[in-house]
């Protein structure tokens, strides 16, 4: 019989009557399983499943029934083949099909039936597997499961809750920035004022080696100036004074937030070179320019932006409260977690910390005097997002929190929205790089805080203003150079154009 043949018959009992036939039987047939489940390690399981010879022996024999009713084999009708022909022929696809019946069958019953509750496949090495002729089958498996914990009470938390009322002042200061997005920057030979904007050259070594260089990038002169990765107060003291041609050195501490774990705390030497001092000029509020922006007066403009403003604060005030939540439902949090799983994700981190070492000039040996403490602060801040999700996957499922596809539509919509992008191309990049099962997580993750923040009882306090004039943000780090910070969406570029294709 040729492969042609075999794949048909193959084909054929993937669906019609005989699948429909094989999903009756097997809801009424129930393997008498011996199994033992011990534990190894943190959130792992040793599992041992000894399947019983009659189970085997009559899937096998349902196989043969299939295959002698469909066989086609020279100088017999099909239906009429010997069963010790067939079995004989087709020894080989029956026993491969046997095995894959068996372990389905006997792992899907062992779901049904023990508390396992795994976060990963088994471990299991199928081509190692073999049917024995005669006896029991036994075999086993290491599995990850997800930890066993009491859950914390989620439900009437005391929340202190940041909160402030819009003030005029805030709006005025808006309303300058606001100005300045029409406004025009003009040359200036003076010397540079708070509130002037200097280009500058920046330069960041460490223990006398070049670490990142900025160049040409125009800076705000306020009295912060905030890096991704460090913050430099004073700022405005410091530059102020300074002409074209003029530098200034400073040293700066690298912030312990950073995302590059090496470099965390760690002090660097940052000198500006002035290229050149502009300063703001803004258009006159008359009637020409409210007509441009749309309001009718000052005061609508105004009440226009105290709206948005109220949303700003609507906005950090989740933010906050959500923090203070997983701080409470986690702080009793002192059990084990997935070594598995947690190790991957360091090990994950680490590789891209390395990798960004590596780009930044560091040696293999200083790489490696690093490496214990970067492993370390890795596994403190994945051992903390790994409790978070799985105490708040636990109360999805307590509240029997549900995603569903208008969820995931809406979110993928408000995605593409942002970035200008079509949402089917949206889509369709994130099912091909496997991120829409995170970004379903994510949706779940955020219903739970939901029902968390709906039942606590909040206690407002004072939170600082919206917005401020004294820190000047610069989309930098000190610590990476540009291309470095960018080398993760390269790959979106790429599978843009894929998906162009």
């Amino acid at each position: 019989m040729s492969e042609e043949e075999v794949n048909q018959i193959e084909d054929e009992q993937a669906g019609g009557d005989v699948g429909v036939a094989e999903e009756d039987q097997a809801e009424e047939k129930k393997m008498d399983l011996n199994v033992t489940i011990e534990d190894v390690g943190p959130c792992k399981k040793h599992v041992r499943v000894s399947v019983p010879r009659t189970s085997i022996d009559e899937i096998q024999a349902d196989l043969l029934d299939e295959y002698a009713g469909q066989a086609e084999v020279p100088g017999f009708r099909t239906g009429n083949v010997p069963p010790s022909l067939v079995k004989k022929r087709f020894k080989n696809e029956i026993s491969e099909q046997a095995k894959q019946r068996i372990l389905m069958a006997s792992l899907e019953q062992l779901g049904d039936e023990s508390d396992l509750d795994p976060i990963n496949e088994p471990n299991l090495d199928l081509d190692s597997i073999e049917i024995p002729d005669e006896g029991d089958f036994e075999y086993e498996f290491d599995v990850e499961v997800r930890p066993s914990f009491d859950l914390p009470e989620y439900k009437g938390l005391s929340i202190e809750r940041p909160n402030r009322e819009t003030t005029e002042t805030e709006v005025d200061a808006y309303l300058e920035q606001f100005l300045e997005q029409y406004g025009q920057l003009v040359p200036v030979e003076a010397a540079a004022e708070e509130g002037d904007y200097v280009t500058v050259d920046i330069a960041v070594s460490y223990e006398e080696k070049p670490l990142t260089k900025i160049e040409d990038v125009s800076v705000r002169i306020r009295p912060t100036l905030s890096f991704q990765d460090a913050e430099f107060e004073g700022f405005a003291e410091f530059i102020k004074g300074a002409k074209a041609d003029e530098t200034r050195e400073t040293d700066l501490t690298v912030s312990m937030e950073a995302d590059t774990i090496g470099m965390r705390g760690e002090s660097i030497h940052v000198i500006f070179k002035v290229l050149d001092v502009k300063r703001m000029e803004i258009p006159d509020l008359d009637e020409e320019f409210l007509d441009r922006v749309g309001a009718g007066s000052l005061d609508e403009l105004k009440d226009q932006i105290q709206g948005m403003l109220e949303r700003q604060v609507k906005y950090e005030q989740r933010q906050a409260t959500r923090r203070l939540v997983m701080e409470k439902i986690t702080e009793s949090a002192d059990w084990e977690l997935p070594e598995d799983m947690v190790n991957k994700q360091v090990d994950n981190a680490l590789k891209r910390e390395i990798l960004e070492m590596q780009q930044a000039g560091f040696t293999s040996k200083e790489i490696l005097a690093r490496e214990n403490d970067l492993r370390q602060r890795s596994l403190s801040m994945t051992r903390q997002n790994l409790q978070e999700h799985f105490v708040l996957d636990r109360v999805a499922d307590a509240e029997e929190i549900d995603v569903t596809e208008q969820d995931i539509e809406m979110e993928i919509f408000s995605m593409a929205m942002q970035r200008g992008e079509n949402p089917r191309r949206v889509r369709a990049r994130m099912v091909k790089n496997g991120s829409i099962e995170n970004l379903e997580a994510q949706i779940r993750e955020r219903k739970a805080v939901d029902v968390i923040l709906d039942s606590a009882d909040f206690t407002d306090i004072e939170m600082p203003p919206t917005v401020s004039n004294s820190v000047e943000a610069l989309d930098r780090s000190v610590c990476r150079t540009t291309s470095q910070s960018d080398i993760g969406l390269g790959s979106d570029d790429e599978e843009d154009s894929d998906s162009d294709e």
